[in-house]
């Protein structure tokens, strides 16, 4: 597999605290006019069995032949009937609902049309409509002794699979093969993801051309983290049949993993033309279609969604999403209200729905969504710094510092959340404590990024791996306890050792990356994530890669990841922050200004670092007037930041005002002496006010930086000065 890094080039944000606007430039409300253009969602293991397996459709083609029955309209209703299922073979699920009804109202009393809609309606996804049918089909008389699959389907898809294995276990031998797909997703859906597996492959020893079973093995092995096994079956699947929608649908949510999303619109797409109102498509191609900044097209999907399914709980989330960021709250809430609370298990909608009840002040409830999804996913770091924000609002100061801490405690810990820490240091009494975290919230990170902590101890995730060793996730844990307790060596064979054992998981390559991080063997790190990112080229995956190619001195190649995942996911703010940043770096000005302007209209005026990035463009592409605005305003916000304290600084000095200049650029200087840019910029000043020897001595100091970009020009000062 060609590596994706080798090739060229959180669906909502609601800040916590809205805050006034600093004074910005006169054209801060939009974009400045140059010569340059411009689901949380829910997937229950019953949805995705496929139109119809080979054998039941013979069976019902077979029944349908043979089956005369002596009504008035009976002959509507079999043509009717077969045009269905002949459709259904296709892979258009909503036509051949709309040929069954017809089926049924030109014969209300023929079982086996009852038979074939409940068959569609699992295909649908909806277990209750189908449980309707089959009842319908039994009072017609259909024999209820060729329906136990079908019974067992219509429960697993109510979230009984308890109760679906053991009528699964009674189904005929005609349809052994069906049954067997129910009693693994059930299994599945149970926790029991190995053992779901060893069923769905025992099928396919018998038969290898099921391309159901194979769409089945895929989604199982796409939930339980093994994303190459997942595109390999999937892939499988659509060899067998490529009208197999949901193999085509996954294949989708794969491709999204793996390249981009952009790349993933062409399989939704392609679903949604063999039925255009196949709702599990809808809700996936509407989601990506948002994350790519496409909202009309977005709104347009979840519409139809819902007319294919009305009420559905992920159309009216995902309508909610949108409401949310045009900052149409009272909106998001009344949609999220239709959801019903069900999507009570999916971490989007739980983050949303406690964003909108912070928004409105309802702290407790904003505080027990936060909860969940905190309880269900510790690292989320997100999570955590709403519900420190939360709890600290309701009045619970030590609360917040206890969810706050695994994220305050690392060394690339972000302002906002050092900043909360030092608040509920101060309301609980600790002001030495405070001040503390309030000087590290006004200096920039000092370290990377490192892997997530853990609080449980070293014996504890010791015990928990060794008591489910084929457990991935409890050994990645066990890895981050080794590495949190300074035993990176025996980390990094542990981690090696999982990815051997787990090659299809990404999350495997991540564990050896992150050791090799920590061991300081950045090109050996890369090498890992680039394994990663062959299956799965996330922003975790991009953000540690790229890391690791600059720190390993190959700022071309990481700059090549970061081009080739800004393609596919050109809204990524992560992504464009660090583009940005590069692009100003590299003298790129117009279009630091366009990535950054860009970012200021989504992410608001109260971010310091962006403004002090927008001073620098500005500058940089000869505009003092706006860049001394944007310096000022990031100043203003964060006057202890010194990449504030420096923008502001430098753009007082770019305008000619050397006295107050030297002053910030002087206090920059102090706050953070070992930044190698603020001390070019303050050796520049002092050579323009002749003061030689200081001002070589900030130069010789920005020179001996490695990471240090301007050489040539800080030479030639140099060189000046010493003449």
């Amino acid at each position: 597999m060609t590596s994706m890094l080798e090739q060229s080039p959180t669906r909502f944000s609601v800040r916590a605290e809205p805050l006034a606007a600093p004074d910005l430039p006169s054209h801060a409300n939009g974009r400045r006019r140059r010569s340059r253009s411009k689901a949380g969602r829910t997937r229950r293991w019953g949805v995705f069995i496929v139109a119809s397996g080979a054998a039941l459709l013979c069976a019902l083609a077979f029944a349908f032949a043979v089956t005369r029955p002596v009504r008035a309209d009976a002959a509507s209703a079999r043509t009717e009937l077969g045009q269905s299922l002949g459709l259904l073979k296709l892979g258009n699920i909503s036509a051949a609902r709309a040929h069954a009804q017809a089926a049924i109202k030109a014969d209300p009393d023929w079982g086996l049309a009852h038979a074939v809609m409940a068959r569609i309606f699992l295909a649908l996804g909806d277990g209750v409509a189908a449980e309707g049918e089959l009842g319908r089909a039994r009072a017609t008389g259909f024999d209820i002794e060729r329906a136990h699959q079908l019974y067992a389907h219509a429960w697993l898809l109510q979230g009984d699979a308890k109760r679906a294995l053991a009528e699964a276990a009674k189904a005929k031998p005609l349809y052994a093969g069906y049954a067997a797909r129910v009693g693994a997703l059930a299994h599945a859906a149970q926790g029991d993801l190995p053992g779901a597996q060893r069923t769905l492959s025992n099928i396919l020893a018998a038969s290898p051309n099921d391309s159901a079973a194979w769409s089945d093995l895929g989604r199982v092995r796409y939930n339980s983290g093994d994303i190459a096994g997942a595109i390999d079956a999937a892939t499988r699947a659509l060899a067998i049949d490529r009208n197999n929608i949901a193999a085509l649908t996954l294949r989708g949510e794969l491709v999204r993993g793996q390249y981009g999303l952009v790349a993933a619109l062409p399989w939704f797409e392609q679903a949604l033309k063999h039925d255009a109102y196949f709702h599990p498509a809808l809700i996936e191609y509407a989601g990506t279609l948002g994350d790519v900044g496409r909202y009309g097209e977005m709104l347009e999907a979840t519409r139809k969604a819902l007319a294919a399914r009305p009420g559905s709980p992920q159309a009216y989330y995902l309508q909610a999403v949108l409401a949310a960021r045009a900052g149409n709250f009272d909106l998001a809430r009344t949609l999220m209200e239709r959801t019903a609370g069900q999507l009570g298990d999916i971490p989007g909608a739980l983050l949303l729905g406690g964003t909108l009840a912070y928004q409105a002040g309802a702290f407790e409830q904003a505080i027990e969504q936060f909860r969940q999804v905190v309880g269900r996913q510790p690292m989320n770091i997100t999570a955590r710094r709403l519900l420190g924000a939360a709890l600290l609002r309701s009045g619970d100061a030590k609360g917040a510092l206890e969810a706050l801490r695994p994220v305050a405690l690392r060394g690339d810990a972000d302002t906002y959340t050092l900043s909360l820490v030092a608040r509920a240091f101060e309301r609980t009494g600790e002001r030495d404590w405070s001040g503390k975290f309030l000087d590290r919230a006004a200096w920039p990170s000092r370290e990377g990024s490192a892997p997530f902590g853990t609080d449980d101890s070293l014996p504890i995730l010791t015990a928990a791996a060794n008591e489910a060793p084929d457990d991935p996730i409890r050994r990645v844990g066990y890895l981050r306890g080794l590495i949190d307790a300074g035993d990176a060596g025996s980390a990094l064979a542990q981690a090696q050792a999982l990815a051997r054992d787990n090659p299809g998981a990404p999350a495997a390559h991540l564990a050896v990356g992150d050791t090799l991080m920590v061991l300081g063997r950045y090109a050996d790190a890369a090498a890992a994530y680039r394994r990663a990112a062959d299956v799965h080229f996330d922003e975790p995956t991009m953000l540690r890669a790229v890391d690791a190619l600059d720190r390993a001195g190959q700022r071309p190649a990481a700059a090549n990841v970061l081009a080739l995942f800004l393609s596919q996911n050109p809204q990524n703010i992560a992504g464009q922050r660090l583009a940005a940043h590069w692009q100003i770096a590299g003298g790129e000005w117009d279009s630091a200004i366009e990535t950054l302007e860009g970012l200021r209209q989504r992410v608001g005026n109260r971010d310091a670092a962006l403004l002090a990035e927008l001073a620098y463009a500005y500058l940089g592409d000869e505009d003092d007037q706006t860049g001394l605005a944007y310096g000022k305003a990031a100043y203003k916000l964060a006057p202890m930041n010194p990449a504030a304290t420096d923008a502001y600084g430098w753009a007082l000095y770019q305008s000619g005002e050397n006295a107050p200049a030297l002053q910030l650029l002087e206090k920059a200087v102090s706050i953070a002496p070992d930044h190698a840019v603020l001390r070019w910029h303050l050796g520049q000043v002092y050579a323009d006010l002749g003061r030689k020897a200081e001002a070589a001595g900030q130069i010789q100091a920005a020179l001996a930086d490695p990471s240090f970009q301007d050489r040539d020009a800080a030479q030639a000062v140099l060189r000046t000065l010493n003449s």
